[in-house]
């Protein structure tokens, strides 16, 4: 199947990944765009698991403050080197979830962070609100209650603000992928006048 250069820009413009990588994607697809988004996303988060444990020694600071002068965000994206975190394109990336951050307002980075005595409290809630629906679909529903509850606060788990079609973890995996380095969300803070 012959590849033509329009899909591949329309594919690397749609997922900012690199071109040989997008042809790959399209070449098992067989032409198809949607499916090769696909296999883009799951590479990404494959790409993402192999570089996990790598050390963030370099970042930069996105920061973003609302054109009322109300709301403000600052976000550290950590990376492994210099050579990334000087990268325009990381930089870029640090600014849009610092707006992310301004604009949604999440209490917590990942799920890992949400203290153990308040997924208990929000299980006692939800578990008394199911008490009536059948016991073999009781977990199934109290999970979906939970990760809704939780989605809205938790940042890598939200739809970005830019593009609700991709959530910030997969904006971070895309980044693993792309710059060939393990990124992470290492800290961020809002700051609002009300």
């Amino acid at each position: 199947m012959e590849i033509s250069s329009t899909q591949l820009k329309q594919l690397r413009d749609q997922t900012g990944i690199s071109v040989m990588q997008c042809k790959k994607a399209l070449e098992e697809a067989g032409g198809d765009m949607d499916k090769a988004v696909i296999i883009l996303k799951k590479k990404r988060s494959e790409a993402a698991d192999k570089k996990a444990d790598r050390e963030l020694a370099a970042g930069a600071i996105g920061s973003y403050l609302h054109n009322t002068n109300e709301v403000s965000a600052m976000v550290l994206l950590a990376c492994e080197t210099d050579f990334v975190s000087k990268n325009e394109e990381f930089v870029a990336l640090a600014k849009d979830i610092a707006m992310h951050v301004a604009a949604t307002n999440p209490k917590y980075i990942s799920k890992s962070e949400i203290d153990e005595a308040i997924l208990a409290k929000a299980t006692e809630v939800f578990t008394a609100e199911i008490g009536d629906k059948p016991e073999e679909m009781k977990a199934k529903i109290l999970e979906g209650k939970m990760a809704s509850y939780f989605k809205e606060q938790i940042l890598m788990e939200q739809d970005f603000i830019k593009n609700p079609e991709t959530t910030i973890a997969e904006m971070i995996n895309g980044a693993v992928q792309k710059f060939g380095e393990n990124v992470s969300i290492a800290k961020i803070s809002r700051l609002s006048v009300k």
